[in-house]
């Protein structure tokens, strides 16, 4: 048996896998950029096609200062209320050094709730301060098992620190999952990029 090693000048020349193996891509679905937004909804384009979904924000700011970042999904009906059970944890570290911390987090963590997801706490809302991550949905689509969801964010704390959040869970429904919303605690989005994509 032989191994084929390439360097990075011939990776790019590579143009399809050997016969069982495969790669993955992500396909963009849509694109929606928050101005003063109560909210960021996706209400299409999740659905069977694909059997993972990632969402991507980045430069989210709030309006309102030390709001909370929120993540809620829709179930068949009008309202995002499915029934999530969730944990969550938090690394910080702050900008004059005086915290730095990793710690399990009970009080935004969801136990059969239909309230939404906190995702990242006490954000700042002065002009440099933003936030970013990414959320993967799995098969929201399927009727007989509930619905994963991972998410890491970062942010700019309001008191000036990085906060990296992890938020994992399932809704637990058997009921598809047709609709995802972003939203703050208090006050609308100030700004933000979400995009949508479709994992091949």
């Amino acid at each position: 048996m032989s191994i084929n090693v390439c360097n990075d000048r011939s990776m790019a020349s590579i143009t399809s896998f050997p016969s069982g193996v495969s790669g993955s891509s992500l396909v963009l679905i849509s694109t929606q950029t928050a101005s003063d937004s109560a909210n960021i909804s996706f209400t299409s384009g999740i659905d069977s096609t694909y059997k993972e979904y990632i969402f991507k924000f980045t430069d989210v700011h709030p309006a309102t200062d030390s709001a909370q970042f929120l993540v809620n999904f829709r179930d068949g009906g009008s309202n995002y209320d499915a029934t999530k059970t969730s944990t969550h944890f938090a690394a910080s570290h702050s900008e004059d050094d005086s915290e730095a911390q990793v710690a399990y987090d009970t009080g935004r963590d969801l136990a059969q709730s239909t309230s939404g997801q906190n995702i990242s706490n006490e954000v700042g809302n002065a002009n440099h301060e933003c936030g970013a991550g990414f959320l993967h949905l799995f098969d929201p689509s399927n009727t007989t098992f509930v619905k994963h969801f991972i998410c890491t964010t970062n942010f700019h704390h309001a008191s000036d620190l990085s906060l990296n959040n992890y938020v994992a869970g399932y809704c637990n429904v058997t009921a598809a999952i047709d609709g995802v919303q972003f939203s703050f605690s208090s006050g609308n989005i100030g700004a933000g990029t979400f995009k949508l994509y479709g994992v091949v």
